[in-house]
């Protein structure tokens, strides 16, 4: 149980280097901001004085907006964060609760049983599948190596199917 807390541990640090939510919150506002400001420079007049202006406030309006989307995409590790070190300390509580009661720490059920509330917790599938290879016996490395495979092949699926060029909704976690 607690190489796999470091292995979540391990993970939460590489993926959410500080992101934080209020900062999030503010990207989103300001992404609303400079779809306002697109459209106000998108209904001006086409005339031969402000063409170029024009032209020029759209497009660093949609570079502004992709890059703000970038950051707001990265944010979201904040919240995977968040959610892993609940996990941890979850499991750390039912961990130290079985050990430092002497009846409970000899019985194999026990055992299973914090094992089943721990992975019920998990809501992403790749910590599901780490979970699973730590109680195979496998090595927090190995862990890991299933854990980062598996979130390859999510990104890649991800990217296949948003590839259809329509814009994606930010979820958090």
């Amino acid at each position: 149980m607690l190489a796999l807390a470091v292995a979540q541990i391990e993970i939460s640090m590489r993926d959410s280097d500080g992101s934080v939510e209020m900062l999030s919150n503010s990207f989103t506002s300001m992404v609303g901001q400079v779809k306002m400001i697109e459209r106000t420079a998108a209904a001006l007049p086409d005339t031969a004085e402000n063409a170029a202006a024009k032209a020029a406030m759209i497009e660093s309006c949609a570079t502004i907006s992709g890059m703000m989307h970038s950051a707001i995409v990265a944010f979201q590790f904040y919240d995977k964060l968040t959610q892993r070190l609940s996990h941890v300390t979850s499991s750390l509580g039912s961990l130290a609760n079985l050990v430092s009661d002497a009846r409970r720490l000899y019985n194999p059920y026990e055992w299973l049983g914090m094992q089943e509330k721990i992975k019920s917790r998990y809501t992403m599938e790749e910590e599901r599948l780490m979970f699973e290879a730590m109680m195979a016996g496998k090595s927090v490395k190995q862990a890991l190596a299933i854990y980062t495979d598996a979130m390859e092949k999510k990104k890649q699926k991800a990217t296949a199917s948003s590839s259809g060029g329509e814009e994606e909704d930010i979820e958090l976690f």
